[in-house]
């Protein structure tokens, strides 16, 4: 299991790593005193779980936390006990209070690996498209939106476009909704890609979706905007 710290005291985070000395299944992928350094890390890595600060300048850990969209396991470490209630709304692991020892330290990690053999493994979720006399297996994740062509469909990814012999409203019922939503007759997007919204425009990389006044609601609540 893998796992960064965020905690604006050096000192902390030195007490951490040398407990995770004695758990050498746990590998400490880094650590930051600036915990804005840390949320970027987490935006672009897979982590597993976080030591986590909370009272922290700049950004709190709790506020970090709310940027986020994918939240990894979190065990808070702080020498403030009255955050205690408010952390377990974040479903942390668990909450120590500082200075901790190595034995309540090592409860902790028990939790994160119990709650770690929990988690069901990761179904690779594909779609199949024949286009160019092939079969192509598409992973959801890295599809940016599909766009209406004629009798057939554009489906634009993140390294190629295809166009397979199948319309877009065949293709719909294929997707899974908690990734995709229509956004116009002709356009169908992955949530997870959308950049930002101007006007009736999705941007998605370099790309400009249209959102029809009629799904504009319904997009705007989907994408949490």
């Amino acid at each position: 299991m893998n796992c960064i710290i965020i905690d604006d005291e050096p000192l902390a985070i030195k007490v951490i790593e040398k407990y995770l000395d004695y758990v050498p299944d746990f590998q400490c992928l880094d650590t930051f005193t600036a915990p804005l350094a840390g949320l970027v890390f987490l935006q672009k890595n897979e982590v597993d779980l976080v030591f986590l600060d909370i009272n922290m300048p700049d950004l709190s850990g709790l506020n970090l936390l709310k940027l986020l969209k994918n939240t990894p396991m979190v065990i808070f470490t702080t020498a403030y006990a009255e955050y205690a209630v408010e952390s377990y709304e974040y479903e942390a692991l668990d909450y120590l209070l500082k200075p901790f020892g190595l034995d309540r330290f090592l409860q902790a990690i028990e939790r994160a690996r119990l709650k770690k053999q929990q988690q069901p493994e990761p179904i690779e979720e594909v779609l199949l498209v024949r286009a160019d006399r092939k079969i192509y297996r598409v992973n959801f994740e890295r599809i940016l939106f599909l766009e209406a062509y004629g009798d057939y469909v554009k489906i634009h990814t993140d390294e190629k476009v295809l166009v397979p012999k199948i319309s877009l409203h065949q293709l719909e019922n294929e997707l899974p909704t908690e990734h995709f939503i229509r956004t116009h007759r002709a356009f169908i997007v992955n949530k997870e890609k959308v950049e930002f919204l101007e006007g009736n425009l999705l941007g998605i990389g370099e790309h400009q979706v249209p959102v029809s006044r009629s799904l504009k609601n319904e997009v705007l609540t989907a994408l949490g905007l």
